[in-house]
């Protein structure tokens, strides 16, 4: 007998997933179908099989039988299970030597060439009989008299071709699949998989700043009256309008005055200047505080409970850092780093320097800082806020991020986090391990088809147990070039490839009204950022995307095929600037068609591939375009003409025929 990770007697190796050796949990959701993968094999030619073992949080078993997956004779193995409650599930698969396999392969192989009929026959009378025995015990006596009976049919002294039609019945196969019986079982080690609440996986976000929500100029006195809470309800109403059910605000703490950034991220900042919310601290409080001009604890309450009415959250962004007037800079200066010269770091990303904010330090006193963020996330969530959008969390250690995920799972399971992480893939990818829910994604940099192919391919394959995307079609930091144009063409394109690619997607206010211009060529920023200053905004002011970005998030409500990352197959078409691709979910199947040129009409034809639509041995199928009503009967080639006033169909399959 080996330890728990050798080879038994049936060997099961490359189970899949599993994280770093089992040591941290893979990803799954409340109802999300996914799929568990191994390789299955054993000495000589006697068939086998193998099954998952899929445990709840409350210790009922579950057995799913795998099937062999393409390409044949490589051992691979695959189930698909759908976990129904939240919590910590175990899973195992058991490889298992299969005498129904192996009887009815030698069968057919000797019927054929009329070899040993009688022991052929003997061998499966018994094999019946003992299967019928085993249906007894499991309370299907239906089953079992059937499969007796059949066991009398195999009479050596019929002709080859009766017993090999009694032996390949669909019945059979069904009654031996279910009864069969496992031989030589061999179970790997439990490996873990965390079940999250569905909006860990499936959510649409959008964000905005409550201060701009309201705010007000007097050009007489050159001064500013910031927005609130309370005058932000009515942007609450309309993103949840709009269909969007996480609301993520930007940090709402006091901001310091040392070093505050004035517009444009100058340094000459005037006192109508509202510095950047992500520079924390001031004298009226730090994270645990709200910013004045904002309200106070009892408007923050009524703005979450506003949120809740209207069926959505409210996410907050959690900056780790501070301004030089934070009170931890005088009460706890061992959380922040001293330079040779008795200065306090400031941090910098060369050339950038954000001489407004200090950077922590988690080595001097990791006990302190550590238990002061589990205070302070414990403070925002006891107000109702049980998603949280991480700035940065690349910058702060890993195995941090670890201890206070652990420690909030164990307390509060259905509270979420967002990486802000656009770092290097090791980096986001170790994020997702130790317990990110979601992360933002190289999403925003991906515009051509063969990039998006391939990245979906990797999000949606190798890196699905450990990290959830959200794209994100732009944020206050990141002003896409191709958005840069201005053309409202591009802007519905990527909200549309967002919305449909990705369970989760996120936008930023001022998207809708095709906000573009760039702080300076060649730069990715926004002219009179946010960040900086006041942006009331007229969200009704013409054109707009308000009616497309509703329509986008009623169709992801409507179905659950684009409610998953897994289950995503692209399909073929010519044209470079096309791109085909399709979700499904049971017999829910959406397939989008979208151009990625939004200043020239394309055409082309699309190839769909009726089998990975579920779909094989159909000649054609009836669609309906969500976007338009529209309605198409297409077969396997169909032609396309897409304009940058309509660039995109999304297609639910009705009937397929």
């Amino acid at each position: 007998m080996t330890g728990p990770f050798g080879f038994r007697r049936i060997p099961v190796a490359k189970v899949w997933p599993v994280i770093e050796g089992g040591a941290y949990a893979a990803k799954a959701s409340v109802g999300e179908l996914i799929p568990i993968r191994a390789k299955v094999f054993r000495e000589g030619h006697d068939a086998v099989n193998a099954s998952v073992i899929l445990t709840s949080p409350s210790g009922v078993e579950t057995r799913v039988d795998m099937t062999p997956t393409e390409p044949a004779g490589l051992d691979g193995w695959e189930a698909w299970v759908r976990p129904d409650a939240e919590g910590a599930w175990t899973y195992r698969v058991e490889g298992w030597s299969d005498p129904w396999g192996t009887w009815h392969h030698n069968a057919e192989a000797k019927l054929e060439a009329g070899i040993d009929l009688e022991l052929v026959c003997l061998e499966g009378k018994d094999l019946l009989e003992r299967t019928a025995a085993l249906a007894d015990q499991a309370g299907d006596p239906v089953e079992a008299s059937i499969l007796r009976a059949t066991a009398q049919l195999l009479i050596p002294q019929r002709k080859a071709s009766d017993l090999l039609e009694v032996a390949s019945g669909i019945g059979l196969a069904e009654a031996m699949k279910k009864y069969g019986p496992r031989e030589l079982v061999s179970p790997t080690a439990d490996f873990p998989l965390w079940v999250d609440r569905k909006r860990a996986l499936f959510s649409s976000w959008y964000e905005f700043f409550p201060r701009s929500q309201g705010a007000s100029y007097d050009a007489a006195t050159d001064s500013w009256t910031s927005g609130t809470f309370d005058s932000s309800h009515d942007r609450l109403e309309a993103a949840a309008a709009m269909g969007f059910d996480v609301i993520y605000l930007p940090p709402i703490h006091p901001i310091g005055n040392a070093f505050k950034k004035g517009k444009n991220n100058t340094l000459d900042a005037t006192d109508s200047d509202p510095g950047s919310p992500w520079a924390i601290g001031s004298a009226a409080g730090g994270h645990d505080a709200i910013h004045p001009d904002l309200g106070d604890w009892e408007s923050f309450d009524r703005f979450v409970a506003k949120a809740k009415e209207l069926g959505v959250e409210v996410a907050l962004d959690f900056a780790l850092q501070a301004s030089p007037d934070h009170p931890w800079v005088t009460e706890h200066p061992e959380w922040f780093t001293t330079r040779i010269d008795g200065t306090i770091a400031y941090a910098e990303n060369p050339p950038k320097k954000y001489q407004d904010i200090y950077p922590i330090n988690f080595d001097n006193d990791p006990v302190g800082i550590y238990n002061e963020v589990l205070r302070l996330f414990k403070l925002w969530m006891s107000h109702g806020v049980r998603i949280f959008r991480i700035d940065n969390p690349h910058t702060k250690p890993v195995e941090f991020w670890g201890w206070i995920l652990d420690r909030l799972r164990e307390t509060d399971p259905d509270v979420l986090f967002l990486a802000e992480a656009f770092t290097k893939p090791e980096m986001m990818h170790a994020l997702g391990k130790v317990g990110y829910h979601q992360s933002y994604t190289y999403f925003t940099w991906r515009t051509t088809k063969w990039e998006i192919e391939e990245y979906l391919r990797e999000l949606s394959g190798e890196m699905s147990p450990f990290y959830r995307p959200n794209f994100f079609v732009n944020t206050p930091d990141i002003n896409p070039f191709h958005l840069q144009s201005g053309n409202p063409a591009i802007f519905a394109i990527r909200a549309i490839l967002a919305a449909t690619l990705s369970p989760t997607w996120g936008v930023y206010s001022g998207f809708e009204l095709f906000e573009h211009e760039a702080l300076a060529p060649g730069r990715e920023e926004y002219l009179n950022s946010e960040k900086y200053e006041f942006r009331p905004r007229d969200y009704n002011a013409q054109p707009n995307l308000n009616l497309l970005m509703g329509t986008l998030n009623s169709i992801r409500h409507a179905h659950p095929a684009l409610q998953q990352l897994r289950q995503i197959h692209f399909h073929h078409a010519p044209h470079d600037r096309v791109i085909a691709y399709s979700k499904r979910d049971g017999d829910d199947v959406v397939i989008v068609i979208c151009s990625l040129d939004p200043d020239n009409t394309v055409e082309s034809d699309v190839y769909l591939d009726l089998a990975a639509l579920g779909l094989a041995g159909s000649e054609s199928v009836d669609l309906r375009d969500e976007l338009t009503g529209a309605t198409f009967t297409w077969g396997e080639r169909n032609y396309v003409r897409l304009t940058p006033g309509s660039p995109a169909h999304v297609l639910h399959v009705q009937n397929a025929f």
